[in-house]
């Protein structure tokens, strides 16, 4: 890593996706991490909410649709204190050791979902996550579009059965998610890198690989850049079964 991406937390490299429901993210993390283990980094693939014992029950919680009458604010504080669970249970020990750590959203969602989908006070939304992430930020992060609406990407995401609590929001709340990210993109160019998942998967990963090559160093000779690298990992990954869940290694 540059200067510019070291963690204050360890030598490891943190980095995040982001992106509305039905983006990808936890297709591209998987493969990103097949790829990174092909090069004998330590992996840990997480998700928000998530990644722990508590914070799996915690997702549980929040994401129940039979708990229909949660208010805004306890829906924040339960995200929050998941990622509290996580930065100091799994996050900051994997860093401090060295590993790559690939998250399924982090803070930039609780913006978008929390302050600009259900309109909590923006304000608060910062100083709550300031307070979770313990000073833990990502060298990079991977913004996924879809380039459709919030309506495609929400079948997308649940046509593998019932939606969950958040899914169950309405294209309204999803397409402000969606526009909220783009805003965190462009208020933040150098970190928040933007990504389209519409196209074929090897073309989306061959930007994602572009846009983290500062970051892991491969350089116009690196073996990543050479012609069906990623073919035997894409097709390994896309036949099998995606799961990031409890540090999932």
């Amino acid at each position: 890593m540059t200067s510019t991406q070291e963690n204050s937390t360890g030598p490891g490299i943190f980095i995040t996706f982001e992106g509305g429901d039905g983006a990808g993210k936890t297709t591209h993390i998987t493969f990103l991490a097949s790829c990174l283990r092909k090069m004998g980094y330590e992996v840990l693939c997480l998700r928000e909410p998530g990644g722990t014992v508590i914070g799996e029950s915690l997702r549980q919680i929040v994401l129940d649709p039979a708990n229909s009458d949660m208010s805004d604010q306890t829906e924040l504080l339960i995200y929050e204190a998941a990622r509290a669970q996580i930065v100091k249970e799994v996050i900051i020990p994997a860093l401090a050791r060295g590993a790559v750590v690939l998250l399924d959203r982090f803070y930039d969602s609780t913006i978008a979902y929390q302050a600009y989908g259900r309109g909590l006070p923006l304000s608060f939304v910062r100083q709550a996550n300031i307070f979770a992430c313990q000073g833990v930020h990502p060298c990079r992060t991977i913004l996924l579009t879809t380039e459709s609406s919030a309506e495609v990407g929400l079948d997308r995401a649940t046509h593998h059965g019932d939606a969950d609590r958040l899914e169950q929001a309405g294209a309204d709340f999803h397409a402000r998610v969606n526009a909220a990210f783009l805003n965190l993109a462009a208020e933040n160019p150098a970190r928040i890198r933007v990504v389209s998942s519409a196209g074929a998967k090897d073309e989306t990963a061959r930007a994602i690989f572009s846009e983290l090559a500062d970051v892991f160093n491969w350089g116009p000779a690196s073996e990543v850049w050479k012609q069906g690298y990623f073919d035997p990992i894409l097709k390994r990954d896309t036949s099998a079964k995606v799961q990031i869940s409890l540090g999932e290694e």
